[in-house]
């Protein structure tokens, strides 16, 4: 599956939105407020954003739920329904741009959409190409169990079970071979 620039960034986006939301109650908000928002945009070099206010992080914070149930979707066309109602909703206008260095590429956002729509059109085509790719169960949580982060997995043969190897994967790999080697002892 060809992934342009674009459509990458676009992914990590909506990976990074997702992974904001509180996973409980007891949890706190990874977009607690405007300064934070405003760090989110910013890291994420989403452009044609004006100033932020309460209206867009309220906004924000919704779509962000509307794009974990995409990650949640048991199947294609229930991944494609939530997709459809996103892009729908942002007024989606295709127009092609060569900005900030960048070569041409899609953006799907009408000029001057608030920051939500902004998100809901790009990030909801960069879904879409998933599900059209037949790929939709490449959109993943974490399969560790005290953790639930979501993931787009890219690897060759579809295998990855966890956000990051480096911590979650490793963490229950240690735990694992310590419980073989206590029965082993035992």
């Amino acid at each position: 599956m060809l992934i342009t620039h674009d459509t990458r960034c676009a992914l990590d986006t909506v990976v990074d939105l997702v992974n904001t939301a509180p996973e409980d109650d007891t949890a706190a908000d990874g977009l607690p407020d405007l300064a934070t928002l405003a760090d989110f945009v910013r890291n994420h070099e989403i452009s044609d954003v004006g100033v932020l206010s309460e209206f867009d992080l309220s906004a924000v914070r919704k779509i962000r739920g509307r794009f974990a149930a995409v990650f949640a979707a048991p199947d294609a066309r229930a991944a494609a329904g939530l997709i459809n109602e996103l892009v729908a909703a942002a007024g989606t206008t295709p127009r092609l741009t060569d900005h900030d260095g960048y070569d041409w590429h899609v953006h799907y956002f009408a000029p001057g959409a608030s920051v939500a729509d902004h998100l809901a059109a790009d990030c909801g085509m960069a879904l879409a190409f998933f599900v059209v790719a037949g790929e939709q169960e490449r959109l993943r949580r974490c399969e560790a169990p005290d953790c639930r982060r979501a993931f787009v997995d890219l690897s060759r043969n579809r295998s990855r079970r966890y956000c990051d190897s480096r911590t979650c994967g490793n963490r229950l790999h240690v735990a694992a071979y310590r419980a073989r080697r206590k029965e082993a002892a035992g």
